[in-house]
């Protein structure tokens, strides 16, 4: 019989064949076979087998996989379970992405590398200080105030510490044991070289041995017993990785010293001393350890700076507001903040939560968040960011967006997100390393029959300490950390000066775009447009007050910018509104509806045909001129005639004609792709140099030039903000969204620039090529450090120069090249990409 399951908890084909193994292993299984993309597991068995049975078996692996039936409840449960909550302050991922996005909820190990877990930080909003008793620690309190088993005063707790600060304290204390222990081994090793060694007055060098044996126990067995385990679960699910080679190398050093002093004439004399012990390795294998733990916790110190972006990001939300209620000033905890509280912010405080300014004028440091240092101007009605800094004024705010809906808590769930996504040339590196530890076992394996052929006397030992280095130098884990580290700290970066990627794949596709298209409202222009004229045709029957009335009821339905500037024009002039009914928005063209009874149109030429309204020479040439200014027309038509217009002007930002320049510079075509009129579009871009440019663009049109242009082969960047760029931005290889823009159109896009002007594009351009340039150089330092040690250790120069690489030297080299590849990522964070 054949069953049919879901599968959640899979992220990758190393996944899929693993859970095939292990359900395949099930009693009474007979065939398994796993798919990746659909979550489904086909199991054929002799007899019915309850699913419980499965899932033990999942679970008795230690992964985070799990199964039912299809349309089961636990569906739900189960996906929660494939990317769990995580304890603390956030979950814990594979700093190297072996398993994709995948989440556990406690620090550990990478069942696939063995990597110890790094975690993601995320933003709280509780910030409730607790308290309790130095001598009675199990006494808690929400509040100051005295023990009540000793009468003392109750002291603030200590916050926990981050995973990351354990995990580096927990390897600090195990590598100053190893260490401990390590060096009077080294020592005892050494001293053979000397003439006359005075350890050998006091005890034989058996005696000696047994001495470096017993010192050796709590090095290998407790300070570095996690690398093999490490390498024992890596072998078991066949996920060869660097804990593999560590594993292997220093334990085949430890047991060959073990059995050769307890088995001695086992051995030729090849392996023996001229006292006539056979040489043992305690010191290599100790030593080998005791570096490898100091590059991890080396590792551990670096990898904790990689996210300091995200870090400074948290640090940025305050911990208390000040809440206005019924006139009165009350401080409470950001998590006490609800929807349409008031709120007072004073000179100097953080903001609290997103929200508009209800009374009260101030400048706001927004560098923190658009990476532009100069302040800003804030008035009555404009909008105010999480984690911005007031200036020295105070005013009053509403709060519109609280806890993870704010733009600071979005910002800090997209970098995270983008961290963890894998970019396109990582499958390079994933590819190599796929084959990487099985060839250096192989080589490792032939330079021990190599030297044991041909090598000089004591052919057998050199041949095991070459073999032991070749295994050891090999370092598969900083090609894993090439790309990852470059793209998180890259990531970060870019959060710090308002430039927000979605995940890794974009910010390695910028770097190649050769082609931008750009819409022009809100995009090019500030995107706040302001009514400049409203005129009438017909006087007799609409004058402008009339023509006014009629659009501004019209556009009360409606949400777009332009809409809303008539409506605040209408409401500053006191014009009426009237009953307005059948509102409808025909994109790309206007508005229609019935008005006080009667059919209205309202929009561009178009939308007039639609409306089988005739413009005369003389209402286009009055359109004309203002078009001609870069202004945008909008005729108003009553039951089929065309009875007025409103001019509405939009100005361009100050920032967009030096954009553009500065990407021409760098090689890359800007074309404007514009929903509005000819005239209207020449205007703008004549005022900004741009000899390509579209206008009348439906969003069709828009989607149509995207994909013209990539057939052509182009790498096609598209730059919008409103609805109808939605479907372009999606399309075009990177989508980038103005911060400024609609929802749709940032949830379209792969970077979303915060301030929403086009010099964040040439951010977005500057960040990919020196995140990419960072990234090829890892892979290039991971590659040759491999390409020249693996050699090097396994004697190649010795026939020449008589140097041979010791099993120590290797593990030091093998630990610092992990450190090295952080260490150029961590320079991205001194790069200048305004």
């Amino acid at each position: 019989m054949k069953h049919l399951y879901h599968i959640h908890g899979m992220t990758c084909n190393g996944c899929r064949s693993h859970v095939e193994e292990i359900l395949a292993k099930v009693e009474g299984v007979s065939n398994v076979s796993v798919d990746l993309e659909k979550a489904e597991a086909r199991i054929e068995m002799e007899n019915h087998i309850p699913i419980q049975k499965f899932q033990e078996a999942l679970e008795k692996d230690g992964g985070s996989y799990s199964i039912h039936m299809p349309g089961d409840h636990a569906k739900e449960m189960a996906q929660k379970k494939s990317k769990p909550e995580g304890k603390g302050s956030g979950t814990f991922y594979c700093p190297m992405h072996c398993e994709g996005d995948k989440t556990y909820n406690h620090p550990g190990d990478c069942p696939v590398c063995g990597m110890d877990l790094v975690e993601e930080h995320k933003l709280t909003t509780s910030s409730a200080t607790q308290f309790t008793c130095p001598m009675h620690p199990e006494i808690i309190s929400d509040a100051p105030g005295s023990c009540p088993i000793c009468g003392m005063d109750l002291v603030p707790m200590e916050p926990d510490l981050s995973a990351e600060e354990k995990t580096y304290k927990k390897l600090l204390k195990k590598f100053w044991i190893a260490t401990a222990f390590t060096l009077p081994i080294f020592i005892i090793a050494m001293s053979e070289m000397l003439t006359n060694n005075p350890l050998y007055d006091v005890l034989e060098l058996k005696y000696w041995n047994w001495v470096q044996f017993a010192l050796s126990v709590p090095v290998v067995f407790y300070a570095t017993w996690m690398f093999f385990e490490r390498a024992y679960r890596s072998i078991r699910s066949w996920n060869l990785n660097m804990f593999t080679l560590i594993g292997i190398g220093a334990g085949v050093a430890w047991l060959f010293s073990v059995f050769g002093m307890l088995f001695p004439d086992f051995f030729p004399d090849q392996f023996k001393t001229e006292a006539g012990t056979v040489h043992v390795y305690f010191e290599a294998a100790t030593v080998i350890l005791t570096l490898v733990l100091l590059g991890q916790l080396l590792e551990a110190r670096a990898h904790s700076k990689t996210n300091s972006a995200v870090k400074e990001l948290l640090k940025l939300a305050p911990n208390k507001a000040i809440k206005v209620v019924d006139g009165e000033e009350q401080q409470v905890d950001i998590d006490q903040i609800e929807l349409d509280d008031f709120l007072r912010v004073k000179p100097g405080d953080k903001i609290p939560v997103d929200g508009v300014i209800t009374e009260g004028e101030t400048s706001i440091d927004e560098s923190m968040i658009t990476g532009e240092p100069i302040p800003v101007n804030k008035s009555v009605g404009d909008k105010v960011s999480s984690g911005t800094i007031n200036g020295n004024q105070s005013f009053l705010m509403k709060a519109e967006k609280v806890g993870s809906d704010t733009l600071l808590s979005q910002i800090i769930q997209m970098v995270n997100d983008a961290s963890r996504s894998r970019a396109p040339i990582q499958k390079l590196a994933d590819t190599v390393s796929g084959y990487f530890v099985p060839i250096v076992v192989i080589i490792a394996a032939i330079t021990f029959g190599v030297w044991a052929i041909w090598g000089p006397e004591p052919a057998y030992v050199y041949a095991l300490v070459n073999a032991i280095a070749v295994l050891i130098i090999a370092c598969p884990c900083a090609l894993g950390l090439a790309t990852p580290m470059s793209v998180m700290v890259g990531v970060g970066k870019g959060a710090q000066n308002g430039v927000l990627i979605k995940n890794a794949e974009a910010l390695e596709k910028m770097d190649k775009v050769d082609t931008l298209i750009v819409d022009k409202t809100g995009t090019i222009t500030e995107g706040k447009p302001t009514v400049e004229k409203v005129g009438s045709f017909d006087n007799k029957n609409f004058g402008e007050s009339e023509v006014l009335q009629y659009i501004i009821s019209l556009n009360s339905q409606s949400e777009h910018p332009l809409a809303a500037a008539t409506v605040k024009y209408g409401k500053e002039h006191n014009a009426e509104f009237l009953k307005a009914d059948g509102f409808n928005a025909v994109t790309g063209k206007g508005v229609e509806g019935i008005v006080n009874g009667k059919k209205v149109f309202l929009g561009n030429a178009k939308m007039m045909k639609r409306a089988k309204s005739v413009l005369s020479e003389t209402m286009e040439e009055e359109a004309l001129s203002y078009q001609k200014q870069g202004k945008t027309v909008s005729f108003l038509a009553i039951d089929r005639n065309t009875v007025g217009y409103v001019v509405i002007g939009d100005k361009i930002k100050e920032t967009s004609a030096k954009a553009i320049k500065e990407l021409q510079d760098k090689g890359i075509a800007v074309i404007m792709l514009t929903g509005d009129n000819h005239d209207t579009a020449q205007a703008v871009a004549s005022e900004l140099d741009l000899a390509d440019f579209q206008a009348g663009m439906l969003p069709e049109n828009k989607l149509q030039e995207v994909e013209k242009l990539q057939k052509n082969g182009k790498v096609v960047a598209m730059a919008g903000d409103g609805i109808n760029d939605a479907p372009a931005l999606a399309k075009s290889d990177v989508g980038i969204a103005m911060g400024t823009g609609t929802d749709v159109a940032i949830e379209s896009a792969s970077i979303t620039l915060v301030k929403g002007d086009l010099h964040g594009i040439v951010k977005a351009k500057n960040l990919s090529d020196v995140v990419m340039k960072n990234i090829k150089q890892n892979l290039f330092f991971a590659m040759i450090y491999n390409t020249l040690g693996i050699p090097i250790a396994a004697g190649l120069l010795y026939p020449f120069f008589g140097i041979l690489l010791s099993p120590m030297i290797a593990a030091l080299a093998m630990s610092f090249s992990s450190v090295s590849v952080i260490a150029n990522s961590l320079r991205l964070k001194g790069s200048n990409i305004n």
